[in-house]
């Protein structure tokens, strides 16, 4: 097969270019290549799958059906690599749960997915961290709200194991009955806010663990621009930390909740205007080191309700690389190339894998974006329903699997 007229875009750029593929190989990329089969790319996009580290099952509710449906979902926005936040229902906290998810991989027919766990049982003790990362699972994750003796023994695990640790920011003790940013749109509404601080004192907790022990954190969804500093300041004296930011929080404010839109209720919420605007910066300054959709699905039952009691997240998965195109590459916060760092390299590095360049000799994993195509999205649980977005997923390659949408 021939992908002929196409823009190849990677890591190093972006080149006009034919893409000849046999048996699930990239064997040539060059002018004028010949084969029974051409497609012709008009000009689209051949680019890396995005990886996203973050994603939530419908209802966080883990079972197989629902991990299908994620997978699937995940390739039509251009996603080819998936990790499953490790707060689902159940938490991937024991043998008999990882086993039960992993038999739940067998033969996807979309996205790739892999398993985080959790390393805290609901009683806020330590699972059994070393037997769950010897069977398979990639990575473990830990909120913040595990006391300073179990986050010591987590670090440890970490260590150990040489891995990565995810880590969400948070303080059950701040956020209380928060559904918001505590400030002037929590106030407008009536709603018990959540302060930032909430994420930010346990950055810096966390932060001194990544120094003390040598260990990688990356921080998930980090929400505030005061966070980012200190990430990036212990960046810059050689704490192996690293900051993960949604698109939502780069192109939404907490304006969005008016008229109590439960769309816009997030974990973490939504900044303010000024700190979105920081944000920002952060990203176009490079201090924010990966990307994430947030996708975290609901049932109306739990989305269509009062905004009190609304269950957290929006629906991006399906329109991820649309998404990311419209709002960060059109608006200029980013080139493609820089796209494809936060959302391709950076996520994969993370897990311990290498993607993010296009070469010959290598299996094909990517996807024909046609950044000309033009809708309207229609999903009452997207924070853009009713958008017009730019850019449309053609085709997927996963070796010898091609999928057309």
């Amino acid at each position: 097969m021939v992908i002929a007229n196409a823009i190849v875009c990677d890591l190093r750029g972006e080149k006009s270019a034919d893409i000849k593929i046999e048996n699930g190989i990239i064997t040539q990329i060059g002018s004028n290549l010949k084969d029974e089969e051409v497609i012709d790319a008009n000009g689209a996009y051949f680019m890396p799958l995005l990886v996203d580290t973050n994603i939530r099952l419908y209802d966080s509710t883990l079972n197989s059906k629902n991990i299908k449906a994620i997978s699937e979902e995940a390739l039509r926005g251009g996603v080819g690599h998936l990790v499953l936040n490790a707060q689902s229902q159940p938490a991937i906290d024991n043998e008999v749960v990882l086993e039960f998810a992993q038999n739940s991989l067998a033969e996807l027919k979309g996205a790739k997915v892999d398993l985080m766990i959790n390393t805290l049982k609901e009683d806020s003790t330590l699972s059994n961290i070393a037997i769950l990362l010897k069977r398979g699972a990639i990575a473990p994750f830990m909120s913040t709200i595990a006391k300073n003796d179990i986050a010591i023994k987590i670090a440890e695990y970490v260590k150990m194991y040489g891995v990565t640790l995810f880590c969400k920011a948070e303080d059950n003790s701040l956020m209380q009955n928060g559904v918001m940013l505590e400030g002037d749109m929590s106030a407008k509404l009536g709603l018990a806010g959540i302060p930032d601080l909430s994420e930010v004192l346990h950055v810096s907790r966390m932060i001194e663990l990544a120094r003390h022990f040598k260990i990688k954190i990356v921080f998930k969804s980090i929400a505030s621009p005061r966070s980012i500093y200190l990430i990036d300041k212990a960046k810059k004296e050689g704490v192996e930390v690293q900051c993960e930011v949604s698109i939502h929080h780069l192109v939404n404010s907490d304006l969005a909740c008016e008229n109590f839109n439960t769309n816009a209720k997030l974990n973490p919420p939504l900044a303010c205007e000024k700190d979105v605007a920081l944000l920002q910066e952060a990203l176009k300054n490079k201090q924010i080191d990966m990307l994430t959709t947030l996708h975290q699905p609901s049932s109306p039952v739990n989305k269509e309700v009062a905004f009190f009691d609304a269950a957290y997240g929006c629906e991006a998965l399906t329109d991820a690389l649309p998404l990311y195109y419209t709002k960060l590459v059109q608006t200029g916060m980013l080139s493609m190339g820089e796209l494809i760092r936060l959302t391709v390299q950076a996520p994969s590095k993370s897990i311990g894998k290498e993607s993010g360049v296009l070469e010959v000799g290598q299996r094909v994993e990517a996807v024909l974006f046609n950044p000309h195509a033009k809708k309207t999205l229609h999903n009452k649980q997207s924070l853009y329903n009713g958008e017009a977005l730019n850019g449309e997923v053609l085709m997927s390659f996963q070796g010898e699997r091609i999928t057309k949408f």
